[in-house]
């Protein structure tokens, strides 16, 4: 069984393969890095750091680890809180650029197939998930996804080494707003090999786009197009090659066409670049014949359809592809001849057509990304540059020379920063340091690009193409001759009969010099602009800007300086970034994946310089910063620091270190930059700044949320009172007082917990009186959630090991849905029934209020219709039936009288309800009502579960009116209705812990909700008791448990408080005085003195 089957590979007791980090290892060479990455490789570990620098084996196959949960998993943490990934590299970029205010850039470097171009989707589709942003912005990310399969289509290509070959440079720039969303966004695009439009190397494919068209195109669009099978057209069908594995032409056809739309290419211009493309492959179905030691078309009907699709003369195409208008000079006159070309001039004529098109539709595609992504200034960026990589072929000529030359200088940056720049660095700042060797391959790319002493290649071809004449191959041998004499004796040189031979940095290269000149000149000639500005579309018109009448002056720019100069571009704007790196490593040949070849990877190693990176970073510092920057990420950390240190910043960075109590042997001081040696302790000081910015926010959502609970309460309390409103007379504070919604405290009732689902929210939760058909009171817990509710009784377990123990049993479990009705009196009581299919529930509760208008709402919810209620002072409730001669009906009876309490007189089937004044034990439902044989409650863990804040309010008087609307407060609620935490209040007995308000805070979270929590429980006694009250003349008692009131007109107290006894009841309920309050509370929780 594999790895992958027992565990998760991010859960904590994920199989171990390998380390992470290959700073870790303990011996430190290639054969070393070689078997850490074939362990991990093996387990579907595909990636593996150093340090900062990412490495990546491609697995040539799809990983389960690229989903939302990853990017939740990895967005915000610190790198090595998870297993390494792409994503924890783009989240430290993102949030550097917004924390740090600097623009960033990725560089993906390995050869070709080594999964550079996945590598950059995956961390475009990262960034575009975790930003945030409004229509515009979303907008500018669809493009920015959108961009990566239309150019693909267009530019990327099946070679002998990979089916997705980039076959062309791409540095994307997503451009953001300080806020951190991408609203903008550039494309700068290198060197596009044009010459695979007219011929590839063996089994290998033409771009992708071609083939898309063949097999997804509509019958119409095979009509008006010419559309046959590929192996019609001779820009495909020299290769043989038609097919690739696990690629289908057709559906990505149809993702090019949603690409060009989501971009905002227009309809006709879609249109226009797929007639460019099909006329591209007509034209390479021109041939040509001798005759005469001139070149003549073979058919002219294969004239016929390239003109129509281009847009011009059919004549006019003839006369270019055959013959050319030369201009020559006379003693200061100048005339135009036209000289006819042979059959091999004709051909490199067509050809020259077919890639200036193809070349120009391209560049159109990248300009209409950026222009749809056009942002007018520039505030942050991230960099992700994905360019081709690094290759050797059979037979390798002009275009993979550049390719390899802008590999080369991408390694030279990876050596600057990471292995010279950083040992310099070190030394300038006057670390202890000592010096790590390693190969530097700039002598390479001075071999490639330098202008003088010795001449470069490229100014040694730009040379030879500026006296060459028409094409012929004496040029090619000319060049050749001269390169032995520049740079014949050059260390990484050397020449052979066909070309010649560079050492780079990945290994040696042999070029084959045959069309080097040719293509170096990339040069299109004015008759084939001429002929192009003649067509009837103007947008073939627009691709071809050139004015041929100004004056040529100076030489043409060739494709080798194009080429240096852009490189030398990009390696500028990456250098004014923050640079990040991904090194992609290519396991094997085959593309399968599990096959692994020791000898390649080996070598990728190697020259990847993997080796020397681990040594200097191993022996170097894992961060550094200036110490302004450092002062101001930290400064929050102290109150000395913040807002900003006044004084050396040197102090000021010692002075936080030293507040972190830091380790001295995990940092030095530099001259202007702090360097701190290992991740760990970087990750202290962000865990506390974290810690820090946690507990800022934790204050202002408290302030709101209490808000915003203030707001809710009112509302609720309008909703509670429309309900009852002119049907039913209130009781004293039904509805002037706090909605808390849980009086269990269900979140420390783990065994009432265990009746509901995992995650159901409790709406309301409280200990209600339940009648049953004798009308005998019976106590159960009431739960209602949004879609049930609950009843739990308690019952003495009869066998078994717990026999005679009291536990909870689920009495029922009732879908909202099948609550048909609630019948209530009109009268002052808390008696309401419950109505269901089957039998009905005759309660009693305190809270029926607050119960019955969150049942209103939940059942509205869920059925979209009102629930029923009926107001009448008969109300006839049904009992199960139970045994022979059960079931039927009971009757109860509400008459008028005097007083708060109800008392109750069963006859029969009918049950009486009478107000009176009998006992003193108000509020709590009569004589009947037994003293509580239960503990008191616990404190609900938050005391305004449905949105009510504490609430405090006089005793008021009795209301016998029927319900009043409450008045909306146009002016802000008295000093008195809330009071603030200092302020002596009338619950002194209450410990502020269990007016606990943290359900409306953020969960706490690690060690610093450990040590909040922790604090709560173990908080010291107060400093003062508070005065001790005047002796009061008659009874005490001392109190033996905490209680919590539970209505308005209960007394709180704590252990060992004193209580004056005022009256005595048989019900258990007594009456008494503490801190010039009175009020009921229970006797058996109290001793007389």
């Amino acid at each position: 069984m594999g790895s992958k089957e027992r565990f998760h590979w991010q859960s904590h007791n994920v199989k171990q393969s390998g380390v992470d980090d290959m700073v870790l290892l303990s011996k430190i060479s290639e054969e070393a890095i070689v078997e850490n990455l074939k362990k991990r490789f093996m387990d579907d570990f595909i990636f593996t750091y150093i340090g900062p620098v990412l490495i990546s084996v491609n697995p040539f196959k799809q990983m389960p680890y690229f989903t939302d949960r990853e990017i939740e998993l990895y967005q915000g943490a610190a790198q090595y809180e998870n297993p390494p990934h792409i994503y924890a590299l783009t989240d430290n970029m993102y949030r550097n650029m917004l924390i740090d205010g600097e623009n960033q850039c990725v560089i993906i470097s390995g050869e070709s197939g080594a999964g550079k171009t996945v590598a950059a989707k995956y961390i475009m589709g990262y960034i575009s998930k975790v930003s945030g942003g409004g229509e515009k912005v979303q907008h500018v990310k669809d493009i920015i996804l959108q961009s990566n399969p239309l150019l693909e289509a267009f530019g990327n290509a099946k070679t002998v080494r990979n089916n997705n070959s980039s076959r062309f440079g791409k540095y994307f720039e997503i451009q953001f707003s300080r806020g951190g969303e991408p609203d903008g966004g550039k494309i700068s695009n290198f060197l596009l090999e044009k010459s695979r439009v007219v011929s590839q190397n063996e089994c290998e494919r033409n771009f992708h786009i071609y083939y898309q068209l063949i097999q997804g195109a509509s019958q119409e669009q095979r009509q008006n197009l010419g559309i046959m099978s590929p192996d019609y057209y001779f820009y495909l069908n020299q290769t043989d090659t038609y097919q690739v594995e696990g690629t289908d032409d057709r559906s990505d056809f149809h993702e090019t066409m949603n690409a060009m739309q989501v971009i905002g290419i227009r309809g006709e211009d879609q249109q226009l670049v797929l007639q460019i493309v099909a006329g591209i492959l007509h034209l390479g179905n021109i041939s040509f014949r001798e005759e005469g030691n001139y070149a003549r078309v073979e058919n002219a009907d294969s004239l016929a359809f390239p003109a129509y699709l281009l847009g011009v003369d059919q004549e006019r195409l003839n006369e270019k592809v055959t013959s050319r208008k030369m201009d020559s000079k006379w003693g200061g006159r100048s005339e135009s001849i036209t000289v006819t070309l042979n059959v091999e001039q004709a051909a490199y004529t067509r050809d020259a057509l077919a890639k200036g098109l193809y070349a120009r539709v391209f560049d159109f595609l990248v300009e209409s990304i950026n222009r749809a992504m056009q942002k007018p200034y520039e505030e942050y960026s991230v960099g992700v540059l994905d360019i081709y990589g690094f290759e050797i072929f059979q037979r390798n000529g002009f275009e993979q020379f550049c390719i390899n030359f802008v590999n080369e200088k991408l390694q030279q940056i990876f050596i600057e920063l990471t292995l010279k720049a950083e040992q310099e660095e070190y030394v300038q700042e006057g670390i202890k340091w000592t010096q790590i060797q390693y190969f530097n391959n700039k002598v390479v790319c001075d071999l490639i690009e330098n202008k003088l002493n010795p001449p470069g290649i490229m100014s040694v071809l730009d040379d030879v193409c500026a006296t060459m004449h028409a094409t012929g191959e004496g040029a090619d041998q000319t060049l050749l001759q001269k390169l032995q004499a520049a740079v014949g004796t050059h260390e990484h040189f050397n020449s052979w009969n066909s070309g010649f031979v560079i050492h780079h940095y990945a290994g040696k290269v042999s070029y084959d010099v045959n069309g080097f000149c040719e293509r170096n000149r990339d040069v299109l000639f004015t008759d084939l602009i001429e002929l192009m500005q003649s067509s009837e579309y103007g947008f073939i018109r627009m691709l071809f800007p050139e004015k041929l009448d100004s004056d040529k002056k100076g030489r043409p720019t060739t494709a080798g300086s194009k080429i240096k100069k852009q490189a030398n571009d990009l390696v500028n704007t990456l250098m004014k970034c923050t640079p990040h790196y991904i090194r992609c490593i290519k396991p094997n040949e085959t593309k399968k994946p599990r096959d692994w070849e020791e000898s390649r990877v080996k070598h990728q190693v190697e020259y990847l310089g993997l080796k020397e990176n681990i040594r200097v970073r191993r022996a170097g510092f894992a961060y550094r910063r200036l110490f302004h920057k450092f002062l101001q990420r930290y400064a929050i950390l102290t109150p000395e620091t913040w807002p900003s240190w006044r004084g050396d910043e040197r102090q000021g960075v010692q002075h936080l270190l030293r507040s972190v109590n830091m380790d001295p042997d995990q940092y030095q001081m530099g001259q202007s930059k702090v360097f701190i040696k290992n991740p760990e302790s970087l990750f202290l000081l962000e865990e506390m700044r974290e810690r820090k910015f946690d507990s800022f926010a934790r204050v202002i959502q408290k302030a709101w949320r209490r808000h915003i609970a203030i707001r809710k309460y009112e509302q609720m309390r309008e909703e509670a009172a429309s309900i009852l409103y002119n049907f039913k007379e209130r009781r004293r504070n039904s509805i002037n007082r706090n909605f808390v919604g849980d009086y269990l405290g269900m979140e420390e009732r783990p065994e009432l917990r265990q009746f509901l689902a995992k995650r159901e929210r409790i709406d309301f939760a409280d200990s209600i009186t339940k009648y049953d058909r004798r009308f005998k009171p019976i106590k159960r817990d009431f739960i209602l959630t949004p879609k049930y509710f609950y009843l739990i009784g308690r019952e003495k377990v009869k066998k078994g090991p717990e026999k005679g123990q009291i536990k909870e049993v689920l009495k029922k479990k009732v879908e909202l849905q099948a609550v048909s009705g609630v019948s209530l009196s009109t009268r002052q009581d808390d008696f309401f029934i419950l109505h269901e299919n089957n039998a009905d529930n005759f309660l009693e509760s305190i809270f029926k209020t607050e119960l019955i208008s969150l049942l209103c709402k939940r059942f509205e919810e869920l059925t979209r219709s009102k629930l029923p209620l009926s107001f009448k002072d008969t109300l006839q409730f049904r009992v199960k039936k139970e045994g022979w001669g059960g079931g039927g009906t009971r009757n109860v009876t509400f008459i008028r009288g005097q007083g708060d309490v109800a008392a109750l007189k069963a006859g029969g089937k009918t049950l009486t309800v009478k107000p009176t004044r009998k006992g003193a034990a108000q509020g709590r439902g009569g004589s009947r009502r037994p003293a509580p044989s239960r503990s008191a409650p616990q404190a609900p863990k938050g005391a305004c579960r449905n949105g009510g804040p504490q609430i405090s309010r006089g005793d008021g008087r009795a209301q016998r009116d029927t319900y009043k609307m409450p008045q909306k407060q146009t002016r802000a609620p008295p000093a008195t209705a809330l009071p603030t935490r200092n302020v002596s209040y009338q619950h002194k007995a209450r410990p502020p812990s269990e007016h606990n308000m943290d359900f409306l805070n953020v969960p706490d979270q690690g060690v610093a909700g450990m040590q909040r929590r922790r604090s709560v429980s173990q908080r010291p006694p107060p400093a003062r008791r508070p005065k001790p009250q005047p002796k009061a003349e008659g009874p005490r008692c001392r109190a033996l448990y905490q209680y919590v009131g539970q209505d308005v007109d209960e007394l709180s107290f704590n252990v060992g408080d004193v209580i004056d006894i005022l009256m005595e009841d048989a019900s258990g309920w007594w009456k008494g005085r503490l801190h010039g309050k009175e009020g009921l509370f229970p006797g058996n929780y109290v001793q007389k003195i």
